[in-house]
């Protein structure tokens, strides 16, 4: 039997707290990754390893919160904790791959490129392992071409969202970044979503909702989040905006002292 599929159960409300979530890790991890280029090769893990698990965590938690309006007639939804850590697991390192990418090998179009498609690979990776976690009497069936749509989505916003953080300076330039990269965290969920169908096993008539359990897995991510938030407010370049190197000539003038 195939189960009725509603993604919107609470209407705008998860979509919305979702791509908000996804802009604000995104956000952190563009402005940690920036922040790198301005360093010493001695002093950029730190900052690439936040950036690294700022994305991860808050794609991660864009993800569950969006799943909280997810549910399928006739089937009760649990997850399964060491998969579902796992995908957070595998956010932070393929995510991880791409930004240390840029961090260490620079911003020409070979590094950026395969920073883009890792980090987007990370976000489809995350996305998929954390369906597979899910947990209920029946099964998912995919539709193969929507799945690679929603994958080439993640990809290619992904490295656009790098691109327009490393190239294009300023507040506001950030911004736009974070929310480009918001739209292929989000973007690629729900077109995953789109490609998912549910067969249930046995008729049993209730709607599942993992609301309680999904909001426990949150909080760990959430807090993380608020921390990396704290590090990139306080820390005086970004302050500033000064997030490479003065590279001016320096100009001297024989009247002044």
């Amino acid at each position: 039997m195939q189960g009725t599929i509603d993604g919107l159960s609470y209407g705008l409300v998860t979509p919305v707290a979702a791509y908000l979530t996804a802009c604000l890790g995104s956000a952190l991890g563009l402005r940690c990754t920036v922040r790198s280029l301005a360093l010493d090769r001695s002093r950029k893990p730190g900052w690439l390893a936040l950036g690294a698990v700022s994305i991860g965590c808050g794609i991660w938690s864009m993800h569950f919160i969006a799943m909280l309006g997810f549910q399928v007639s006739g089937a009760a939804i649990s997850y399964d904790t060491t998969l579902t850590f796992l995908s957070l697991l595998v956010a932070v390192l393929v995510v991880g791959v791409g930004i240390f990418t840029v961090g260490y090998f620079g911003t020409g179009p070979g590094p950026l490129l395969t920073a883009g498609v890792f980090t987007g690979l990370g976000v489809a990776g995350m996305h998929y392992l954390g369906m597979a976690a899910m947990r209920m009497n029946g099964s998912l069936v995919y539709d193969s071409a929507v799945v690679a749509l929603s994958v080439a989505i993640a990809v290619v916003a992904a490295t656009a969202a790098l691109w327009a953080a490393i190239a294009i300076r300023g507040f506001l330039a950030s911004l736009g970044a974070s929310a480009v990269m918001g739209v292929a965290v989000t973007g690629m969920h729900y077109t995953g979503m789109a490609a998912v169908d549910v067969h249930i096993t046995h008729g049993v008539n209730v709607v599942g909702s993992s609301a309680v359990g999904v909001m426990a897995l949150l909080i760990g991510p959430l807090v993380v989040l608020v921390l990396a938030a704290a590090i990139v407010m306080f820390d005086p370049m970004l302050i500033m905006g000064d997030d490479e190197p003065d590279r001016r000539p320096v100009r001297r003038n024989a009247g002044w002292s």
